[in-house]
């Protein structure tokens, strides 16, 4: 069995016009039902190392803290190069541990601006919404990446960081994709969705929400919306990038490709938001 953690960043719910938030993104990391033990042994050291051997009380990792600008809760006034540090520990953590990432992004403003009137063959869902439309996809994505990668005995488990205003759109999109499409489109290699438990505390969705806020920034940066960040801290979050697309699979877009699905199939094109030809080499 497969695990596939589902988190996501930069959601503001149905607003598509937050300045602050331009970028949608939703996926998270892929991992053997076997391999959980020790990789969350293995980041409990990394927490441990990083506070000198005592992991703090009620400690719980959450990357907002790390990136306030003087870090906050257990990262308070903690400098910037030893929070850096750390995240790429946990991003080595991911590497060497041979864990995949699975992501979809979205630019809100080019969601905003689409006319979704001209989409067919996908009235089950909103489409003005970027996290029910990530959801979908990302069943998409995880069918064929358990179907194409994993081997015809391989079965998923997709486990969700439950998102309250969202859970009746989650049903109905899980209950279609199961169910209600025509045969040849029904989930087949997903076996069960469930929602964590006690999802603050589970050390795949913390790393998860990790990769997907620092892919989030990036791709800000990549697009054009924090043209304003100074030269050291877009390398940084290139940096922390590069690492991630090291474990990242189905990087394209994974499109259906037939007569019924070409309008829907340019809608997640027009989009998608992904990284300029020359983001790794190129000089900010």
């Amino acid at each position: 069995m497969h695990f596939f953690y589902l988190d996501e960043s930069g959601c503001n719910g149905r607003d598509l016009t937050n300045q602050e938030q331009p970028i949608f993104v939703i996926g998270g990391i892929v991992l053997r039902d076997e391999g959980w033990n020790k990789t969350h042994s293995e980041f409990l050291k990394i927490i441990e190392n990083y506070f000198s051997g005592v992991i703090p009380e009620n400690f719980e990792f959450h990357t907002h803290d790390l990136f306030s600008p003087n870090g906050s809760g257990h990262f308070r006034n903690h400098t910037r190069e030893r929070r850096n540090s750390l995240i790429n520990s946990l991003l080595d953590l991911i590497i060497n541990r041979k864990h995949h990432f699975l992501h979809f992004a979205i630019d809100k403003k080019k969601l905003n601006e689409y006319d979704t009137s001209l989409v067919t063959n996908k009235d089950y869902f909103d489409l003005k919404v970027p996290y029910i439309v990530g959801y979908d996809y990302f069943i998409t994505i995880c069918e064929y990446y358990t179907k194409n990668s994993l081997g015809k005995s391989a079965r998923a488990l997709i486990i969700l960081d439950e998102k309250d205003i969202f859970i009746q759109d989650i049903e109905s999109v899980t209950n279609f994709r199961r169910f209600e499409a025509i045969p040849s489109k029904r989930v087949k290699w997903i076996s069960e969705f469930s929602y964590a438990v006690d999802s603050k505390k589970n050390t795949m969705i913390q790393l998860s929400d990790l990769l997907l806020f620092l892919t989030k920034k990036y791709l800000e940066i990549e697009n054009g919306y924090r043209d304003n960040y100074p030269i050291e801290v877009k390398n940084t979050f290139r940096e922390f990038y590069r690492k991630i697309h090291n474990r990242t699979v189905c990087k394209s877009l994974i499109i259906e490709g037939n007569r019924g699905s070409a309008t829907y199939d340019k809608f997640l094109n027009e989009i998608f938001s992904k990284p300029t030809l020359r983001w790794n080499s190129k000089n900010y």
